[in-house]
């Protein structure tokens, strides 16, 4: 027999086995794995296997045992990803929550610390509170608070000084 009809005969011996099992073993992954795409997909590698090898099936002893043991092992590798994708799911879904948690207390703290620093500046006398919101508001160096202002630059670091002093007060 020539190569070509050895090949042949392989391929004409593949597609009988594909024709007598694929049902029956789709069926067996569906019932399964409750996934038709996955039980397409193993019915696709181990058919798939079944063709690299094709050289070799007449050596096969059980062709059906084989593709049956293949299956299982397809489908216990897909039970173990499964559980393994859910738990890390699930993990990812507790860390991403405590994310979220930990980010709107975050978010309550800023809420609150901005409070009470708003609640300490109205507080303070009308100079004080000129020159704090104006260090926030503007990026002015020293010698252009001092022009602006029109106060000395003894002045400035002394309000600047008293306006820290009763901002920390209220954190103590």
């Amino acid at each position: 027999m020539t190569t070509q009809g050895v090949e042949n005969a392989l391929e004409v011996y593949f597609m009988d086995v594909f024709k007598r099992h694929e049902y029956r073993l789709y069926t067996l992954v569906l019932h399964l794995t409750k996934s038709d795409e996955y039980a397409k997909d193993v019915i696709h590698e181990v058919f798939m296997k079944l063709w690299l090898q094709r050289s070799g099936i007449y050596s096969i002893v059980n062709v059906e045992s084989w593709l049956y043991k293949l299956t299982e092992s397809k489908v216990i590798d897909f039970l173990h990803k499964t559980s393994a994708e859910r738990k890390l799911r699930d993990a990812l879904w507790i860390s991403m929550r405590n994310m979220t948690i930990e980010a709107i207390e975050e978010k309550i703290s800023e809420k609150e610390y901005t409070s009470i620093i708003d609640k300490a500046i109205d507080q303070l006398p009308p100079q004080r509170k000129r020159i704090y919101r104006l260090s926030n508001a503007d990026s002015l160096n020293y010698q252009e608070f001092i022009q602006y202002l029109k106060i000395s630059k003894g002045t400035l670091k002394n309000q600047f000084t008293k306006v820290i002093y009763s901002i920390r007060n209220i954190f103590q």
